[in-house]
Order: C-alpha cells, then sequence, then structure tokens
C-alpha cells in the first residue's frame, strides 16, 4: 500500500519525465515515448518509471539508450524537482508492454 506522499512524488515524477521524453523524442520523428506508471519505493530512494513506448518494435533498443543515458535523465529532473525534493531518487526503466498484451489478447478473442 502506497503512501499519500509516495502517490504525490510519483505523480510529480511521471509528469516531469514525460515532458523530458516529450522534448527529447521530437527530434525523433515517428517515435514516442510517454510515461505510464511510476513507482516510488518506501524510502524514497527508488523510482521504477514504466515507458509506453510507440513504435513497439523499437522498445528494446530505445530502453537500452534510456538507461545508458539514466544519469543524465537524473540530473535534468533534479533541476526540475529541486525544490520540490531533497534528494532525487535512482531511476530505473522498464517497458510497459501492457497495451500489446491487450491487443493480443483482444485478437485471440476476435478470432
Amino acid at each position: 500500500m502506497e503512501s499519500t506522499r509516495q502517490n504525490k512524488i510519483a505523480r510529480l515524477l511521471q509528469k516531469e519525465l514525460g515532458d523530458i521524453f516529450l522534448l527529447q523524442t521530437k527530434a525523433m520523428p515517428g517515435m514516442l515515448i510517454s510515461v505510464s506508471v511510476v513507482r516510488i519505493s518506501p524510502d524514497m530512494s527508488i523510482a521504477r518509471v514504466y515507458l509506453s513506448i510507440f513504435p513497439s518494435e523499437k522498445s528494446a533498443e530505445m530502453i537500452k539508450s534510456i538507461n545508458d543515458n539514466t544519469k543524465s535523465i537524473r540530473y535534468e529532473l533534479g533541476t526540475r524537482v529541486r525544490h520540490q525534493l531533497r534528494i532525487i531518487p535512482e531511476l530505473k526503466f522498464f517497458i510497459d508492454d501492457s497495451l500489446d498484451y491487450i491487443e493480443k489478447i483482444d485478437s485471440l478473442l476476435g478470432s
């Protein structure tokens, strides 16, 4: 059960990371990255960020690129939320494949 503080911080991180990825993907036409969920640990030290990447064929290489640039993303996040948070959590990025899963189930039920 997440506390109210965890939920507030998770929403703040989701909004700011979404803005960061929106700016970064403007340079790459035909690419869309959205932050679907942020889960933060009870001690506020680790944030698990689930990304929805379109097109999904490029999701594996994009998540690898994002994980390679975690430090710069965390720094950018820190400059944006430095007045709200004392410690910027460590970021861990994962692919949110729930939409692909829903499509697969939908196609199986439709057949």
